[in-house]
């Protein structure tokens, strides 16, 4: 049976050759990233800053203008409205009412009042707190923060100390690409989206340590072979598989984009970035990364030392 291959055995790709272009293109990402957060901003959800979040049916094509001048005049502050998948389905969301829950309750019932008939449903009702809200922007941090903290160790027992750093320069990245790609877009950050970003660095960090892995074999196996030259035949070693990977995964993900409806969409289109993104960054910043953190050094130092006191290329 022939094995299905998206690209030939034996490439010989320059990759690392390529390098300073791959890393200068990640970091015109990760700059315009930075831009795009501080003057765009992040349009966190309910989830994060608090309020109210209504999705309603309305019994025709909604009049998003009309509906948001009549919601406008209740005093509830700024209103947001969007359409929400069809036509007929809108999500408004304001912000929390001083008064505690008692105020909050009538906010709802004010703007029931005020649709009257125009909707036929209201399919889901949120109220979260701000004290709530900052709860979860902190644990989501945190979450964060923690696994990649632990996919660095993890990477950095199974190999060596070089392989951690690159995998966590690498993770870090592709987080901050993300954000910026919401911030650019303006979807919702909400927790679901959160969940696509902690799933993104899982996913990177598969890829990546795929290749490690191959480099850690060659390091054994080509003992003579230039850096250079060992971390492109690494690169291309797995590079039938990373392209079968993130092609059948693709698929998937654009099938829930189009068919998966608005509530997932935005967690579709972040992973659908975090695998084009997690993809290149495997090969194209954490492998490159190698060179600049000493790998070769370390490598030049353990074929010079004496018989007997060499410590192994990688750890087993």
């Amino acid at each position: 049976m022939r094995k299905l291959r998206l690209i030939k055995d034996n490439t010989k790709f320059d990759f690392i050759g390529r390098r300073l272009l791959f890393l200068g293109f990640s970091a015109a990402l990760i700059l315009l990233s930075f831009g795009l957060m501080a003057t765009r901003g992040i349009n966190f959800g309910v989830d994060f800053r608090g309020g109210i979040l209504i999705e309603a049916r309305t019994n025709g094509p909604a009049d998003i203008a009309e509906l948001r001048n009549r919601l406008n005049g209740l005093g509830l502050g700024e209103v947001g409205l969007q359409e929400f998948g069809a036509p007929t389905d809108v999500l408004i969301n304001f912000g929390e009412q001083p008064g505690g829950e008692r105020a909050q309750l009538a906010a709802i019932e004010k703007v029931k009042g005020e649709l009257g008939d125009t909707v036929a449903e209201y399919r889901r009702i949120e109220v979260v707190g701000p004290k709530v809200g900052a709860e979860l922007v902190r644990g989501g941090i945190i979450a964060t923060l923690l696994a990649m903290g632990a996919i660095a160790a993890y990477v950095w027992f199974r190999f060596e100390w070089q392989f951690g750093v690159a995998a966590l320069l690498s993770l870090i990245h592709d987080v901050i690409t993300t954000m910026g790609l919401f911030s650019l877009l303006q979807f919702e950050f909400n927790l679901p989206t959160l969940a696509a970003v902690l799933t993104i660095a899982g996913y990177s960090i598969n890829d990546t340590v795929v290749i490690f892995d191959r480099v850690r074999e060659d390091l054994r196996k080509y003992k003579k072979m230039p850096l250079a030259d060992l971390l492109n035949h690494a690169i291309n070693a797995t590079l039938s598989r990373t392209v079968l990977t993130g092609m059948t995964t693709l698929l998937v993900l654009i099938a829930l984009v189009i068919f998966g409806g608005e509530v997932i969409r935005g967690f579709a289109i972040a992973m659908i970035w975090g695998v084009l993104i997690g993809t290149f960054s495997s090969f194209g910043v954490a492998v490159p990364l190698l060179i600049y953190l000493g790998l070769k050094q370390a490598r030049e130092r353990e074929a010079a030392a004496p018989a007997g006191e060499a410590q192994p290329a990688a750890k087993p």
